[in-house]
């Protein structure tokens, strides 16, 4: 019965568009606690590439699944999933509103409704993939992924070897894209009552604080901090230190690049990625868009939406 189910708030859209100041608010007004559905912010040390919330930040609202995993351990969507789902049920039952907040869609996918079955694995075709990787960079591997399963690679950047490899090793063991594996699955669990509100800006607005939050965050030690990663043993092959900011900073550091060519190119692909979380995002019939300036309206519907379903379950 739906109304048994837990009643979540969502917040979610783009990376820079203004999410972590609207989630403040929605927290101190609704008596919420904040559960991070953001892939990068899980890591320890990795604080100004994130964009992480500040101590400043933390001590306004609790902030769930920040900080919970160094940068060379394995996490993945199912992980995410598992402890998600366990803060939201904890935090309900000590009556604390649950707001859900990030921007990687397949950790909100897999929170949500669930994931395709992952037992489609195969060790020794997993190795073969990586070692093929390494050799260029997963050039070669991207290419044959956009041959085989087009909306998978559409999704993924070029440089995101561990997600190519496991693409193509669902492949290899199922004679199947994951794309179609995934269609097939329908992500047909529902695990929760959600309102899914969505934060949008104009493309040329959202960008201009792309630009902008590059820029800050090489002021707030960007630059610093990856260097402090290096020394702590953290290799640019790990998947967390591919992130964005992070593999533009070890190009400059350990490949000597120019720090205004490693700038320019970082504020380039992260508007590349924000126009692939929109395309995502864009998919989800569920999500009610707003600009993050609307902030009574928003409000008004989050505080609609608990008043319903507590007079519905009185």
């Amino acid at each position: 019965m739906d109304e048994d189910k837990t009643k979540v708030i969502a917040i979610m859209g783009p990376t820079a568009v203004g999410k972590s100041g609207l989630v403040l608010q929605l927290a101190k007004d609704l008596g919420g606690e904040i559960v991070n559905a953001d892939s990068m912010q899980i890591y320890r040390f990795m604080d100004i590439g994130t964009a992480k919330p500040t101590a400043e930040e933390r001590a306004e609202a609790v902030h769930h699944l920040l900080d919970i995993v160094d940068p060379d351990e394995d996490f993945d969507a199912s992980i995410y999933s598992q402890l998600a789902r366990e803060a939201i049920n904890s935090l309900v039952e000590e009556g604390r509103v649950a707001i859900v907040v990030g921007g990687t869609g397949l950790y909100l996918k897999a929170l949500f409704h669930g994931l395709f079955p992952t037992g489609y694995s195969n060790q020794r075709i997993r190795k073969r993939l990586r070692r093929e990787g390494e050799k260029d960079g997963g050039v070669k591997l991207y290419e044959k992924l956009k041959q085989i399963d087009p909306s998978t690679a559409r999704r993924l950047h070029p440089n995101d070897l561990f997600r190519i490899t496991r693409a193509l090793e669902v492949w290899e063991c199922t004679g199947k894209p994951m794309s179609v594996l995934q269609k097939e699955h329908s992500f047909k669990e529902n695990p929760f009552i959600t309102l899914k509100i969505g934060l949008k800006r104009p493309r040329s607005e959202l960008y201009k604080r792309i630009n902008q939050r590059v820029e800050e965050m090489m002021e707030l030690g960007l630059l610093a901090e990856v260097r402090e990663l290096l020394d702590r043993g953290y290799g640019p092959h790990l998947k967390s230190m591919q992130a964005l900011g992070y593999r533009h900073m070890v190009q400059h550091l350990v490949n000597g690049m120019k720090i205004a060519e490693a700038l320019r190119t970082m504020k380039r692909d992260t508007r590349h990625y924000a126009k692939r979380q929109m395309t995502w995002f864009g998919g989800d019939q569920e999500i009610k868009w707003f600009h993050p300036e609307e902030v009574e309206e928003i409000g008004r519907l989050a505080r609609e939406f608990m008043d319903c379903l507590e007079a519905s379950n009185g």
